[in-house]
């Protein structure tokens, strides 16, 4: 099959025409397809090795396969995990087997891998062991998640990064140039500013932005010096564009994960550009706020023990005023939660009381603190030598005895107040009451 027979089609999309068909004319990835890089070596040798295309959409993944697959004389098999089942995978065997009887290799370009069941995979493995398939797979999610680990020891993962704004401009450019597929033949004046304006809105995808570019074209005008593209026609074309990203993939959670990251490292600034990306991209506000709230304890605490309550009533504030109007409350805790001082103090105490208390099985309530809702329970001595704080001096029931810690267990100190913010005074405090308990042990001595 002739993956690029039709690339002179002028009735195809202006992104398909455009598909480069050498190394050489290949934009982006130079990492990978540099001088000396991993898949130029593969192109200048003819051996192509089995691997895993990762990378978001448009970064040239199926581009990449067809170019190897020319450029090594083998034939390519084209697959998706989503629409062939173990039948149509069967197929491509025998027809590598027939080629191989030939002397041609067969690469199988599996479109989607991560979406592999286990039977399609079992129906693969043998045969990419053997070397009669050599594996590219293609995935915008994370491999190492979601492909199975035999098939991750059969193959090398390369990662494809989102084009950048210059080269997606230099993508349409040659497309603007191309007389033989591109729109060359037009002579189309198109400003730098347009296509950055394209470039951004394309959000790293080529595919996308020759698309833009096509539509784009549509609009041109002529001046009388010949067709010109003005910015007022990007309007019609791009309206309002959403960088839109999948709600489960690897993209969404990086940006949650910077969100919670810039509001940890107090940057106000960063924390509300990545919550801004993380909305216009489709993301639920109420993600964001969920994030905001386990900050709120995780890295501010009681270093700001208004810092939870404030996220708390952002939340409600958002669902009362709706989405427009209750943004503004999400930022208003994020710029709160990132000034804040920080602690992780209550993190590490919850995560090593967790630990500590599994490892104590034998763990009973000491008598004083158990409840005697009855006499029987009044006769086992439930509740007896109980004090009660309010009437004691200070609020504070002195004495080791009465540190409410269960019988037969090593005391621990799992929570360690830090010296920032309110925190500080959380340290006084508790430094002043192990002072009362020293001196009551020292009078019942």
């Amino acid at each position: 099959m002739d993956l690029f027979a039709s690339g002179t089609d002028e009735a195809a999309p202006l992104a398909w025409r455009m598909r480069p068909r050498r190394l050489a004319d290949y934009v982006g990835q130079q990492a990978l397809v540099g001088p000396g890089k991993p898949l130029a070596r593969m192109a200048e040798t003819g051996v192509v090795r089995s691997m895993i295309l990762w990378g978001p959409p448009g970064a040239g993944k199926t581009t990449l396969a067809e170019i190897l697959a020319a450029e090594s004389g083998a034939e390519l098999e084209h697959l998706s995990a989503v629409m062939a089942g173990v039948k149509e995978i069967r197929a491509a065997v025998e027809r590598a087997r027939a080629r191989q009887a030939r002397g041609q290799a067969t690469l199988l370009f599996l479109d989607e891998i991560h979406r592999l069941n286990k039977s399609q995979q079992d129906a693969l493995l043998p045969h990419v062991e053997s070397g009669l398939l050599t594996l590219i797979g293609a995935t915008t999610e994370n491999p190492s998640f979601e492909v199975n680990s035999a098939l991750l020891s059969r193959a090398r993962v390369h990662v494809l990064k989102a084009l950048g704004e210059a080269e997606l401009v230099e993508v349409m450019r040659r497309a603007l140039s191309d007389e033989e597929r591109g729109l060359g033949r037009r002579r189309l004046r198109v400003d730098d500013e347009v296509l950055a304006l394209l470039a951004r809105a394309a959000a790293g995808d080529a595919r996308r932005a020759l698309g833009l570019l096509e539509t784009a074209c549509d609009f041109a005008v002529d001046d009388g010096q010949g067709e010109h593209l003005p910015r007022e026609a990007l309007e019609d074309v791009l309206g309002h564009q959403a960088s839109a990203f999948d709600k489960q993939g690897d993209h969404f959670y990086d940006l949650l994960s910077a969100i919670h990251k810039s509001v940890r490292s107090s940057r106000p600034d960063a924390a509300l550009l990545y919550i801004a990306r993380f909305l216009q991209g489709g993301g639920d506000p109420l993600d964001v706020i969920r994030r905001l709230a386990a900050i709120a304890s995780e890295d501010v605490g009681n270093a700001d023990p208004r810092a939870l309550p404030l996220v708390m009533a952002a939340w409600d504030a958002y669902l009362r005023l709706g989405d427009h109007e209750g943004q503004r409350a999400i930022a208003h805790a994020a710029i709160h939660l990132a000034v804040a001082p920080k602690s992780n103090a209550i993190d590490q105490a919850w995560k090593q009381t967790k630990a500590f208390v599994a490892g104590q099985p034998q763990l009973e309530v000491p008598r004083y603190l158990r409840n005697a809702p009855t006499r029987l329970m009044e006769s086992l001595g439930h509740g007896e030598g109980y004090r009660y704080a309010h009437r004691e001096p200070h609020g504070y029931p002195a004495g080791s005895a009465h540190d409410c810690w269960p019988d037969e267990i090593p005391r621990q100190r799992f929570y360690t107040p830090t010296a920032y913010g309110q925190e500080k005074r959380y340290g006084q405090l508790m430094a002043w009451r192990e002072q009362l308990d020293a001196e009551a042990d020292e009078g019942e001595a």
